[in-house]
């Protein structure tokens, strides 16, 4: 039986065209991604200088979306706006950044901010950075309840998060200078940029 590529590129034809279009702004120093601040601060320095190589093309990066738009889509059915651009000025150092982020649901009545994630195993969650990407996310609204649903293979997790005072300011402070690199020592294993990177830490076994 010969292979067909019918529904393949229709897959990845709305992911492929949002990362297209991020790339110009990968490269601007004045932009700041929320996921930024939640990781290493080397890899905001490398994804300016090579953009393309933050662009994923494996499945599993496709099947993450493919869940998140499944449950976006039955949240915007029970009332949550879904994907939700938020955004803050920041001053550090006398320049101006932009805080960019998206959420994937929000009920503005209920003050709730949902996140949600895809996980092969369920060891560690919530995880760490997700926990203050939620919380970043909580500050920049104003608001004071989150939820992170997580989608592992055996098991759907929630988890019921509440708002802590984040001080945006500093953790861009962090991120400009240039001082957690890494942040998390396993965040070298999943770095595109590794073999670049002067700061990578080898995995000890």
């Amino acid at each position: 039986m010969k292979p067909i590529e019918r529904i393949t590129p229709v897959l990845y034809e709305k992911y492929v065209k949002e990362e297209l279009h991020r790339l110009e702004e990968l490269k601007n120093p004045k932009i700041i991604y929320v996921t930024d601040l939640v990781g290493c601060s080397h890899k905001y320095y490398l994804r300016r200088l090579y953009p393309e190589l933050t662009i994923k093309f494996e499945p599993s990066a496709i099947l993450g979306n493919l869940v998140h738009a499944g449950i976006e889509a039955l949240l915007k059915e029970k009332g949550f706006e879904v994907e939700v651009e938020v955004s803050a000025e920041v001053e550090v150092n006398g320049d101006k950044y932009s805080v960019k982020g998206r959420v994937d649901a929000l009920k503005k009545d209920e003050g709730l901010v949902v996140e949600v994630k895809t996980a092969r195993y369920a060891q560690d969650i919530p995880r760490e950075h997700h926990l203050n990407q939620l919380k970043i996310y909580l500050e920049m609204l104003n608001l004071e309840n989150g939820l992170i649903i997580y989608i592992t293979p055996d098991k759907i997790h929630e988890f019921q998060i509440k708002r802590d005072r984040i001080n945006l300011e500093s953790l861009v402070k962090t991120l400009v200078e240039d001082t957690a690199h890494p942040r998390y020592e396993w965040e070298c294993n999943y770095c595109m940029f590794k073999k670049l990177c002067p700061y990578a830490v080898e995995r000890s076994d």
